[in-house]
């Protein structure tokens, strides 16, 4: 494989793919260009789709694949009139999964490949794993040792990068990955550079997971919607978040660009790569083919290179409102005919008043405008029905800034219960609320959750905008905790807020109270036995055991308060110092744990005590 030159090679993470042929001069030129990158990348394009579609396949298997995908595209490449060249690249590359020796009986998935087209992709997409618990822990090398490596054999050492994060992150969108692997052989290679190697990397590193981490959740959620609730909410979601960040592009215009964006995400969202890549790298030649009439903030990013212009134009700012653009649209609350150009064309008018709403409101969230928009449909559907719509439809502004109001109130609860609790109790709160809502998640799930909660706050809550910024964020955090998969089952109550509706799924988890269905573990199955690597782990990795901890416990005995929770985490970080300093830690453990952590729970105690003593 050649040169992995991906610099800016993502494009609007919300955007989509296409294979549309080019209508115009200088898509040809763009669809040229994007065609020449994935061939010379087919390689690591080939590790991606492989290891998300089978996470639990080896490195070598992954590498027999690149190989017959690399002879593939040789073979088209001299005659692209064979017959096998007029296939999807995605059907080839499940094709060439499909036959590889012993591959499906090996890893269970036999049953997709004896499906075929949309039906065979659908199986595979469903094959992904959000918990990736089941994969051993990511490997990590001496920063010396890494270097080398990299040194030594720089093509393998980023197949085999790609592979680990494409398998534990198979719902990120290929250009995403791709970027991540170019950014982390620039650290690699400025990091082998520097004297202090360890501090470069741990340094780099926060920066470069943090970009990872936040695109992941912003894909998934965005999938989730268009998995539980069809394309229409998905074009919500796009013309919500394209109207805040262009807002002088015209309706007719964005209209035009959803073509483009809306209604094909469904091959980022499938995991064909191929599909993504070329219809991002579409949208994004559309969007600056078209650039002074949508935003004046994208000049210099669109003179960059193709695979360049991506990442800038979705990092460049929201451009300017129009200064003659009032602070109401009138059409849509004071009109006498309201109702009657509604139902001359729904879908069309509610866009566009989400569109002008939204343009109006850069200070909302996008699940807000949504809400907004939600409020505003109800309404009409109601006044419509009266005998005289205009007054009843006239006072929709105030149902608006009601509607606002309470989503503001819930932010601002949680921005001052973060002012007064601290970043440790905080994550306390989120890992037994969190717990006691979905106990049947894992212990990881659980613990990601918490801390994501408690970042989106941390985050947000000394921001000027910090309504729209926490929002946003605890928004794809319950759209990691609702996952992607429309069949995805937790507890009644959960899915009942994850799949009823996406906009105000906020506040239908804020009336939840503790799985009542939940019928905890009889038996402790070992969770409370403790070694001596407790006493060898460093803070961060303390921290982790002693969330992990806090989440098996509640797993354990839901029916305690918040109160006795905290009082045992206490009691157990209590004991952790005190049997570390003891000669025989291990023992230590044996004999203060439990008392520690129930001590009014004698018969529980009295039974596991006696479990520990026989286990080997």
């Amino acid at each position: 494989m050649k040169q992995l030159k991906l610099t800016g090679f993502l494009f609007f993470f919300f955007l989509t793919e296409s294979l549309t042929l080019p209508t115009k001069p200088q898509d040809v030129d763009d669809v040229s260009i994007t065609q020449k990158f994935i061939e010379d990348n087919i390689g690591y394009i080939t590790i991606i789709a492989f290891a998300q579609y089978i996470q639990e396949a080896s490195f070598e298997e992954v590498e027999m694949l690149v190989k017959a995908m690399t002879e593939y595209r040789d073979k088209c490449l001299a005659d692209m009139t064979l017959p096998e060249c007029s296939k999807l690249a995605n059907d080839v590359l499940l094709e060439n999964i499909c036959t590889m020796e012993g591959l499906p009986q090996k890893h269970n998935f036999s049953h997709c490949c004896h499906k075929a087209d949309f039906e065979r992709k659908h199986c595979f997409l469903h094959n992904k794993k959000a918990d990736v618990g089941f994969l051993p822990p990511l490997p990590t090398l001496d920063p010396e040792e890494k270097c080398q490596t990299y040194k030594n054999n720089r093509e393998s050492f980023l197949n085999n990068y790609i592979y680990e994060v494409s398998r534990r992150n198979p719902f990120v969108f290929a250009p995403t990955l791709l970027t991540a692997a170019a950014r982390f052989e620039e650290m690699t290679k400025t990091c082998c550079e520097e004297q202090e190697k360890a501090n470069c990397f741990r340094t780099k590193a926060e920066t470069f997971i943090q970009y990872l981490k936040a695109l992941s959740s912003y894909q998934k959620n965005v999938c989730g919607a268009l998995m539980k609730f069809g394309p229409q909410i998905l074009k919500s979601i796009n013309i919500a978040v394209l109207s805040q960040k262009f807002p002088k592009i015209e309706f007719k215009e964005l209209i035009s660009l959803l073509e483009d964006v809306s209604s094909k995400y469904d091959g980022c969202c499938e995991g064909d790569v191929v599909q993504c890549i070329h219809g991002r790298s579409k949208v994004m030649s559309h969007i600056c083919s078209k650039q002074d009439s949508i935003s004046s903030k994208i000049k210099e990013c669109c003179e960059k290179k193709i695979p360049e212009r991506g990442e800038c134009i979705i990092y460049s700012n929201k451009d300017d409102r129009p200064n003659n653009l009032p602070l109401r649209e009138a059409k849509f609350t004071e009109s006498e005919n309201v109702c009657e150009e509604r139902d001359a064309d729904q879908e069309n008018f509610m866009a566009e008043f989400l569109y002008q709403y939204s343009r109006r409101h850069p200070e909302l969230s996008t699940p807000e405008l949504l809400r907004i928009a939600g409020v505003y449909e109800d309404l009409l559907r109601e006044c419509c029905n009266t005998k005289n719509p205009p007054d009843c439809y006239r006072h929709a502004e105030n149902k608006f800034n009601e509607t606002t109001e309470k989503s503001l109130k819930i932010v601002q609860r949680e921005c001052e219960h973060f002012q007064i609790s601290g970043k440790d109790d905080l994550k306390y709160h989120y890992l037994i609320n969190l717990t006691k809502l979905a106990p049947q998640l894992s212990t990881e799930e659980l613990t990601f959750l918490g801390k994501e909660m408690v970042t989106a706050l941390t985050t947000c809550c000394t921001l000027s905008e910090e309504f729209a910024c926490v929002d946003n964020l605890v928004d794809l955090v319950l759209g990691e905790l609702c996952g992607i998969n429309e069949n995805r089952s937790i507890n009644p109550a959960v899915d009942h807020c994850c799949k009823t509706n996406f906009a105000f799924r906020r506040s239908c988890f804020e009336g939840l109270e503790a799985d009542k269905t939940y019928v905890p573990p009889s038996t402790s199955q070992g969770l409370f036995t403790f070694h001596t690597d407790l006493c060898q782990a460093h803070n961060e990795e303390l921290q982790r055991k002693k969330d992990r901890f806090l989440v098996n416990l509640v797993k354990l005995k839901p029916e305690l308060t918040r109160v006795e929770l905290q009082s045992l985490l206490v009691d157990f970080t209590n004991v952790v110092k005190k049997c570390c300093q003891a000669q025989g830690p291990e023992a230590c453990f044996k004999e203060e744990v439990l008392p520690a952590l129930f001590p009014l729970k004698s018969n529980w105690y009295s039974w596991s005590n006696k479990r520990n003593q026989n286990s080997p």
